[in-house]
C-alpha cells in the first residue's frame, strides 16, 4: 500500500473521507519507482514534473557548493512528499537524494490538482503537511545557530523518532537510523569527527542510543529536556505520535 504513511500522517491533522483514502492511495501506487542508496530523485537545475512520495526508505533535501561542500536542508521518511508544490518551478534550486534504497511514487501535477480539487479534506489536510514541513526548517535553522553540538543532535533524534511513530515506523522506543556521520554532520554544520564525539557524548548520556543504524529513546522525556525540544513545530504529529 504505498500510500499508507502519507494517509496515517494527514489523518492526524485532518481525518479524511474513506473516499479521500481511497482516492489518494490509488494516486500513490499508479506509478512507483526504484531507486539505489546515493543517487538523486532530481537534481537541481532540472525541470521538475511531478510530485515525489517516499513510499519506502530515506532521503534529504540537499545543496552542493562549487568546491563540494554538502548542506542537507531537510530529511525524508516513509509518508513525506518531496516537495508539495516544486513542479511549479521552471528549475530545481536543490536536489532530492536518496539516504538509504528509495522506492517514491510519482505523482503528475494535473492528477494531484484533481485529488485536491474532488476531495477538499485532503487538500486541506496536505496544506497542513506543507506548513509542517516548513516548521521543521525553521527548527533546524534554530539547531544550527544557537543548539550546542549534542543538543542539535538529540534534537534531530527526537525529531525523526516522532515523525516516524506517528507514522508506524518505531515501535518499543527503537527505530530505523540509516544516517551516516557524513549525513549528520552535512545536516548540522559538523564534521565527521566533530559527530563520532557528539554521538558517544549523547549515548552517554543514558536517554538514547544511536549505533548500527537504529535509534533506541530509553527516556523520551529526558531526550526532549536534553535537546530543548518543544514539540509545538510538530503541531498535530505530536499528539498522534505519544
Amino acid at each position: 500500500m504505498s500510500g499508507t504513511f502519507l494517509i496515517r500522517k494527514l489523518n492526524a491533522f485532518l481525518p479524511l473521507r474513506a473516499d479521500g483514502e481511497s482516492a489518494l492511495e490509488a494516486l500513490a501506487s499508479k506509478r512507483v519507482k526504484s531507486l539505489l542508496r546515493g543517487h538523486d530523485i532530481i537534481s537541481e537545475g532540472e525541470d521538475p514534473k511531478t510530485v515525489n512520495l517516499i513510499v519506502d526508505g530515506w532521503a534529504c533535501r540537499y545543496k552542493i557548493l562549487e568546491d563540494g561542500r554538502r548542506q542537507i536542508l531537510a530529511f525524508f521518511v516513509p509518508g513525506d512528499l518531496a516537495d508539495l508544490h516544486v513542479y511549479i518551478l521552471d528549475a530545481m534550486d536543490h536536489s532530492i537524494g536518496s539516504i538509504t534504497p528509495l522506492q517514491y511514487a510519482m505523482f503528475k501535477p494535473t492528477e494531484f490538482e484533481k485529488l485536491g480539487d474532488e476531495h477538499p479534506r485532503v487538500l486541506r489536510a496536505l496544506w497542513w503537511d506543507s506548513l509542517l514541513m516548513s516548521s521543521i526548517q525553521r527548527e533546524w535553522l534554530v539547531s544550527v545557530g544557537q543548539r550546542s553540538a549534542v543538543e542539535s543532535l538529540a534534537h534531530l533524534a527526537c525529531e525523526l523518532f516522532l515523525r516516524l511513530k506517528m507514522v508506524g515506523l518505531a515501535e518499543n522506543g527503537l527505530c530505523r537510523f540509516p544516517l551516516t556521520q557524513s549525513d549528520i554532520g552535512d545536516a548540522l554544520g559538523m564534521t565527521q569527527p566533530h559527530v563520532s564525539r557528539t554521538i558517544k557524548d549523547l549515548n552517554a548520556t543514558g536517554v538514547v542510543t544511536i549505533q548500527r543504524g537504529t535509534l533506541r529513546v530509553h527516556d523520551l522525556s529526558g531526550l526532549r529536556t536534553l535537546a530543548l525540544f518543544n514539540p509545538n513545530y510538530l503541531h498535530h504529529l505530536y499528539q498522534a505520535a505519544i
